[in-house]
């Protein structure tokens, strides 16, 4: 069986949640670049809107409730130190209900908002990737 983003590129979603001015970061416990945040996101499945698949992978990930997802751009990710390889549609909301918790500890150690000019560090590929497409971000070096 061909595995997406090892055997061949894979197709994923992000999406970063925006809310109060902050940015919902998960900790990864698991390749790709375990131990650096990350929005949430994950792969498309066969037959699934990236979109859909975009708002799943954040419900599954955080608890919320995800409203309006709007596309901002794409992002190719070679982590050569995972031998991983992965197109990702990024998305971002500002629309959610509920209160974002931990529902997948065995994937993720932590979960927090952080002010998009105070993230922890290191950040994901994909999170450094979407970061100049949100409203209000700092963008480095600039």
């Amino acid at each position: 069986m061909t595995r997406p983003g090892i055997d061949c590129p894979g197709l994923g979603v992000g999406l970063a949640i925006l809310r109060d001015g902050k940015l919902l970061l998960c900790k990864r416990m698991k390749a790709p670049e375990a131990g650096y945040w990350n929005i949430v996101g994950g792969k498309v499945d066969h037959m699934e809107p990236a979109q859909a698949a975009a708002r799943r992978e954040a419900e599954e990930e955080t608890g919320l409730s995800i409203g309006a997802v709007h596309y901002v751009g794409m992002t190719e990710q070679l982590i050569e130190a995972d031998g991983q390889h992965w197109v990702s549609l990024l998305y971002v909301s500002d629309d959610t209900e509920g209160e974002a918790k931990l529902t997948e500890p065995d994937k993720l150690s932590h979960i927090g908002w952080f002010a998009l000019d105070a993230l922890p560090q290191p950040l994901s590929v994909f999170t450094e990737a979407i970061l100049p497409l949100l409203p209000g971000a700092v963008v480095r070096g600039a």
